[in-house]
């Protein structure tokens, strides 16, 4: 689709009664809108010696925490136990401490013989995330954690209450290696990839948090009603999940393992994104798990897609998408197309009839497109598209017949909405006098 041969200027408003109508005809120049180069802004994007964006696919080779309790299979478990001189039973014990009881406090682990709580704890229980900074929204729903790692690495993920759900926004790189200019983590790189446990880690501390009351509007259990805990994890936080691919894969194996091997999710409750790793997706289909599955496209060209996309670079937009698509054949699972509209750089019309013929060139009925408004920053070329042109944006999706649904954005107030989860200067600051003061 070539898109000087479409007019998308400002469309008629339709009436109430009748449906949108979208009419692709040649356009007069002064109708069109401009087209903003992305660029970064307030930092200098790593780039090679031929001026395109650096991409970092391997964690540096750095020490990762001593193994946990969570980067073992139950039977793994039980064996260490055994070694330990103890009955493989406790190691059961051990398993539903953390995942049930959320605790790795051996005075509360009672039913472990007294005397070697101790030995266990410190066998089964390494530190992992330490909490340094907690920001809360006005209502309550909404929480954003910033995590010490072991080595000082800093993380953060976002915890929301919706109606009948509550979401986890989980981290799982300390940084990210993708280097995406729109998004404030891809920043300074990639530090290391995250443990197993230390994915885990999030969901279990979330957890605690949640029973304590720390999420406001808490539903008591009792009649018939189970604690409340969080039941929809979306990779979605701090680095590229599918260039962790072993640890993320382990870590969803633990998530729906049913107690007291994990946590005992349902799969379907899963959301794994990524930018688009090509080989990756495909394995991930082959995985047999019947989690979500969504590409961050932002773009369904490949000229602005390389810019927008750095690893566009290396797998292009069709590439990607029949990826994608196979996930779909393989799995049966819809896939979601995460789209963030930007104000003059990818929200143009012509670039959602493009999306469409794309989408629904490879069939019809396995795609939902999420729009999502970009969160802004004033005076900033990177800021969310008017509501006029979104309404058009979305409209021209669901007349294409593609499932269309604008996505709820939250925590812009904490800076703990979308592209916005980044250790600033003062966090590291705050985390090194956290550190000094334990």
């Amino acid at each position: 689709m070539d898109p000087n041969k479409l007019n998308h200027g400002a469309a008629a408003q339709p009436s109430p009664e009748a449906p949108p109508k979208l009419i692709k005809t040649r356009p007069r120049a002064a109708a069109a809108r401009p087209q903003v180069r992305p660029k970064a802004e307030g930092w200098q994007q790593l780039t090679s010696p031929d001026g395109r964006p650096t991409l970092q696919f391997a964690s540096p080779r750095v020490k990762q925490p001593d193994t946990h309790l969570a980067d073992m299979t139950l039977a793994e478990r039980e064996a260490k136990v055994v070694e330990l001189g103890l009955p493989k039973f406790r190691a059961k014990q051990l398993s539903k401490h953390y995942f049930e009881h959320r605790t790795t406090d051996p005075e509360r682990m009672t039913d472990l013989p007294k005397d070697r709580r101790d030995e266990l704890a410190a066998a089964f229980f390494p530190p992992l995330l330490t909490e340094v900074k907690r920001l809360v929204t006005d209502d309550g729903d909404t929480v954003k954690f910033l995590w010490r790692l072991f080595d000082g690495a800093l993380v953060e993920s976002v915890l929301m209450r919706y109606p009948g759900r509550i979401t986890l926004c989980v981290s799982s790189q300390c940084g990210c290696g993708m280097n995406c200019p729109f998004c404030a983590t891809g920043q300074a790189g990639l530090t290391r990839n995250m443990s197993t446990a230390e994915i885990l880690d999030q969901i279990v501390q979330a957890n605690r948090v949640i029973a304590e009351g720390g999420l406001g509007r808490r539903r008591e259990a009792g009649n018939g009603a189970e604690p409340e805990r969080v039941n929809n994890i979306v990779f979605m936080g701090m680095g590229e999940p599918l260039a962790n691919y072993k640890r993320v894969m382990h870590a969803v194996h633990r998530m729906i393992a049913p107690s007291p091997e994990g946590l005992g999710m349902s799969a379907r409750g899963i959301t794994v994104s990524t930018v688009g790793l090509a080989p990756a997706i495909r394995k991930l289909a082959a995985e047999d798990i019947p989690i979500t599955f969504a590409l961050s496209l932002h773009a369904p060209d490949d000229q602005l897609r390389d810019d927008l996309i750095p690893v566009n670079s290396r797998w292009k937009v069709e590439e990607v998408l029949d990826a994608a698509y196979h996930y779909y054949e393989t799995t049966g699972r819809r896939v979601s197309i995460e789209y963030a509209l930007i104000k003059d750089m990818n929200d143009h019309a012509w670039r959602a009839d493009l999306l469409a013929e794309k989408l629904n060139a490879r069939g019809r009925g396995w795609v939902h497109v999420n729009p999502i408004p970009l969160n802004p920053t004033p005076g900033s070329i990177w800021t969310s598209s008017t509501k006029e042109v979104t309404r058009e944006f979305v409209d021209r999706l669901n007349a294409a017949g593609i499932p269309t649904t604008l996505r709820d954005t939250r925590g812009k107030e904490i800076d703990g909405a979308c592209g916005q989860l980044v250790a600033t200067e003062q966090d590291r600051a705050e985390a090194e006098a956290f550190a000094t003061a334990g």
